[in-house]
């Protein structure tokens, strides 16, 4: 299987379109499969008083100022659009509240994305399940109950769907990936299970590869140094170009389970195998 491999530019842009465009041609040239935002409607997501709250930031003072600052515009979605679409690069993003989802609906996106915060919003899942758009669904912060709900939604709606195993620290310390969970999802649910990780490094994810993720969803950015909350737990390009290169590497060693002596292997065994009784 050929893990499908997802740059998360998420917020990561800052609200810069420009900055958006150099994460997707970055995307492009390692070698991804699809490029993924994240879209918020302020006050559905967050209350008055916590979008009131003091908050320092390049925006303003508040937190209202401080998240209005990361959210595109409908101009700039409809740039994003374009520019993929002209790139030749799937996007799609994870809506936090139904009317983000609604909004999505006027690209031709081809996939969804259930974000692990989102996991338990039933309705936002049925929103989202009602469109049978192939949908990822992130399981951070989540039991195997709470998995097991969200996948009726999505059984029930016909809708295809593959989980992501993920732990929810921004960034995770290496001896919390607990990879085999990849394996328990797969057995319960009988789907394709992925990986979303927020480690610093590459090396989680490539073992997650190892071991048979359908997808890898990792978070980009130019410099990790950048303002944010998710850059210390991104990829720069550099080593998300690394990383699909492992990636595809991996996928290529792991052949079959058939044991055989290759083509490659027949001159040197007829060099070296002076003595063959058996």
């Amino acid at each position: 299987m050929t893990a499908f491999i997802i740059a998360e530019i998420g917020i990561n842009h800052n609200g810069d379109l420009d900055l958006a465009k150099q994460l997707v041609d970055g995307a492009i040239a390692a070698g991804c499969d699809a490029v993924k935002f994240q879209k918020r409607t302020l006050e559905l997501v967050y209350t008055k008083e916590d979008l009131d709250r003091p908050r320092e930031s390049p925006w303003g003072t508040t937190n209202r100022e401080q998240k209005a600052g990361l959210e595109f515009t409908k101009v700039q979605y409809d740039e994003i659009d374009k520019y993929c679409k002209e790139k030749g690069i799937e996007w799609f993003a994870s809506a936090w509240d139904i009317e983000s989802q609604l909004f999505l609906r006027r690209y031709d996106l081809k996939f969804n994305k259930i974000a692990s915060a989102l996991l338990t919003h039933r309705k936002l899942l049925e929103v989202v399940a009602e469109e049978g758009k192939y949908t990822f669904i992130s399981t951070g912060m989540s039991t195997l109950e709470q998995i097991s709900k969200a996948v009726e939604i999505f059984e029930a709606a016909d809708c295809p769907y593959e989980l992501m195993h993920c732990n929810s620290t921004y960034p995770m310390q290496v001896e919390n990936a607990n990879l085999r969970v990849m394996e328990t999802l797969k057995n319960d649910f009988g789907c394709n299970v992925g990986y979303s990780g927020h480690e610093p490094g590459i090396i989680v994810s490539c073992a997650a590869a190892a071991l048979g993720a359908s997808s890898i969803e990792r978070h980009i950015t130019l410099d990790r140094s950048m303002y944010g909350s998710d850059q210390s737990a991104s990829l720069e390009l550099g080593g998300l170009n690394r990383l699909v290169g492992y990636i595809r590497d991996i996928e290529a060693s792991l052949g079959s389970n058939e044991k055989f002596v290759h083509e490659t292997e027949k001159a040197i065994a007829k060099k070296l195998r002076t003595i063959d009784t058996l």
